[in-house]
């Protein structure tokens, strides 16, 4: 099982439609995929069509992270209804603000690592909607995690908020979880004839070489038209929507790659089983 933060410090970026799209990706390529709601907003939760009432939730987990609470604040996706595949949400909630003081114990950083511990045999891979802090909902995922993601767009303010997420991400790897790494920089939102969208991403590049992932994701309606009608991107119509697709296909790949998930578990042996669960190191 990998574990992928999907993580922005600078609201507003679209970090919940990068996790829908890549949750849409796993789910047409057929992995069997948890989607953890850590952002007190729950958007995550509703594009993902769950209903947010009468499920034990994220906060409980937060609260008391044994198995059987673990399992019963877990839902599956309306997406799923109809068709095959398994996509699972670990249902958010208000409430879990509460769990997002500036100063958290070291025993509350590691639950959401404690919680998905058990049901660590049940998915190939974990995404976490993290809220758009550096507080202790981000630090939670992140010692859950074995790496991050971090979304941005080619503005300024953006640019200065992705440096701060990598210096931070580069200080939990150091001081707390090792095995975390960088995924590296999502940056959507682009728009290919803004000149100064283009400045900003050669801005990153110049700053942080392959760390800046490709494809950068075009602002597209269709996205969130899929995301609106919480259906997956990939059965949207129109070109426009499988454009979006491929390039989130384009995305999970890489995921998939450094993950070791699915195929490139081939021949990994007992090392790689080791390096792609959640008390695993990964290189």
């Amino acid at each position: 099982m990998h574990v992928l933060s999907v993580s922005s410090l600078k609201g507003g970026v679209g970090k919940t439609t990068v996790t829908l799209g890549l949750t849409s990706a796993a789910f047409a390529k057929g992995l069997r995929t948890l989607v953890v709601d850590l952002d007190p907003q729950s958007d995550v939760s509703t594009g993902l069509d769950i209903d947010l009432t009468g499920h034990l939730n994220v906060a409980d987990v937060l609260e008391n992270p044994k198995e059987k609470i673990v399992r019963q604040a877990i839902a599956p996706s309306g997406w799923t209804k109809g068709s095959q595949g398994k996509i699972d949400v670990m249902v958010g909630s208000p409430s879990a603000i509460n769990f997002d003081g500036p100063h958290p114990s070291i025993r509350d950083i590691w639950k959401l690592e404690e919680a998905l511990a058990n049901v660590e045999a049940d998915y190939d891979l974990v995404l976490i909607d993290c809220a758009p802090s550096l507080n202790a909902l981000t630090r939670t995922a992140w010692a859950a995690s074995d790496r991050v993601s971090v979304v941005t767009e080619p503005g300024l303010f953006s640019v200065a908020a992705a440096d701060r997420a990598l210096r931070a991400i580069e200080e939990i790897r150091r001081g707390l979880s090792p095995r975390l790494q960088p995924l590296g920089i999502i940056v959507n939102r682009a728009r290919v004839q803004s000149l100064e969208h283009q400045f900003r991403i050669k801005e990153l590049r110049d700053m942080f070489g392959p760390l800046v992932l490709s494809p950068q994701l075009p602002e597209r309606t269709s996205l969130q038209q899929a995301q609106g009608a919480a259906k997956p991107l990939h059965v949207w119509p129109g070109e426009s929507a499988q454009e979006m697709a491929r390039n989130f296909d384009q995305l999970l790949e890489r995921i998939m790659r450094t993950g070791k998930i699915g195929p490139y578990a081939d021949g990994a042996g007992a090392a790689g089983a080791a390096g792609t669960g959640t008390a695993g190191a990964i290189a």
